[in-house]
């Protein structure tokens, strides 16, 4: 029979295997199965595809037929609730009990209320022993952003910003490139590929003319970008209209002709202008949510980063630090305030703190915002 302290083991192996759906499953959640058998062996193992592809227990249960294991009184170690509804890959749970697994050991409650708590329950009702908790923790933490879209109907938003040691991201000319090492640049291009969407603002675009698409690093999906461009500015020939993964254009512009020309050119313009005329940005975090967004990751100019957390909107800050100082004169991460207090800060949470080539990547949330 499998040893209980084994368990631990096989759970971490299955969060190892979430992983590697990092860059590859959304909007789907990062999840990863281990099949073992009664005697102890790794008979399976797999990790969610591709949306529309087969989810992490279907990949193991293949894994086990192709090397001819069997899973007859396996048990199922899985980093999320095994899903019970038919969307485009069918309940998994199903496949589970199928298969004749004794045993399926989950992480955590699926939170999407198409499932929550439905898988377990039909595993339980055909026999199968269910265990919830081991590795629930780090799960979420790799899924943080479906839990916000599941439970919060936004998407966790990822501010992202390379600057010297004094908080300058450009010159007073507005030179940025590079203040910061080509490992921080690939570092950051590997945040980019986990998104589902990024965002920029009009002003960069217009300015920097980006692609934003990942290239430093080997991603089978490139996410989508979004623009905040009130007045309908973006020219017909900027290079986020070419992204593969389409270009969303929020405004609060009423110009039909333009916004004909920007659809005839790639994007697909949204409409949702807020009381001062501006896009409303809360309205359009709801809206990136339900076009499946999980996590929102942002790479824009002080203005708009400055809206984003005046309006309480920013759940966390990624931060390349490059061992440098600017001096006068240099532009900043975000414009907002001015506060006329300490007590008025954002305060934030160290979340991690490592050293990237020569410069410091910070991961600092915003205080409370991950409890939900």
């Amino acid at each position: 029979m499998l040893a209980m302290a084994d368990s631990p083991r096989h759970m971490h192996q299955a969060l190892g295997l979430a992983a590697q759906a990092l860059f590859l499953s959304s909007p789907n959640p990062r999840v990863g199965c281990v099949l073992v058998a009664p005697d102890g062996r790794v008979v399976g193992q797999g990790f969610t595809q591709q949306a529309g592809g087969p989810h992490a227990e279907v990949m193991a249960l293949r894994d086990a037929a192709a090397q001819g294991g069997d899973v007859r009184g396996a048990t199922a170690y899985v980093t999320l609730e095994p899903c019970s509804h038919q969307g485009r890959t069918g309940p998994c749970c199903d496949a589970l009990i199928a298969a004749g697994v004794a045993k399926v050991v989950g992480a955590l409650t699926d939170p999407n209320p198409q499932v929550a708590g439905q898988g377990f329950a039909r595993l339980r009702a055909a026999g199968v022993q269910v265990e919830v908790g081991p590795g629930a923790a780090e799960s979420r933490e790799l899924n943080i952003g479906f839990f916000s879209r599941m439970l919060r109907g936004i998407p966790w938003v990822r501010m992202k910003a390379a600057s010297s040691l004094d908080g300058a991201t450009a010159l007073h000319n507005g030179v940025s490139q590079w203040i910061t090492s080509p490992e921080a640049r690939a570092d950051g291009h590997a945040w980019r590929a986990r998104a589902c969407t990024l965002l920029t603002g009009i002003g960069t675009v217009l300015e920097d003319d980006p692609r934003l698409n990942v290239r430093e690093v080997p991603t089978q999906r490139q996410p989508r970008i979004a623009v905040v461009d009130s007045r309908l500015d973006t020219p017909l020939t900027a290079q986020v209209l070419k992204t593969p993964g389409g270009c969303l254009i929020y405004t609060s512009s009423q110009d039909t002709l333009r916004s004909e020309d920007l659809q005839a050119a790639g994007a697909t313009i949204i409409h949702m202008p807020n009381a001062h005329g501006k896009v409303d940005l809360a309205a359009m975090l709801r809206d990136l949510a339900a076009r499946g967004t999980n996590e929102l990751h942002v790479e824009a100019g002080f203005k708009l980063n400055g809206s984003l957390i005046r309006e309480g909107l920013v759940d966390e800050l990624l931060l390349y630090l490059a061992p440098k100082l600017l001096g006068t004169g240099g532009m900043g991460i975000a414009s907002f305030g001015p506060l006329d207090a300490l007590s008025e800060a954002l305060a934030l949470e160290l979340h991690d703190v490592q050293r990237i080539g020569p410069d410091l990547r910070v991961v600092a949330r915003v205080e409370g915002r991950a409890s939900f």
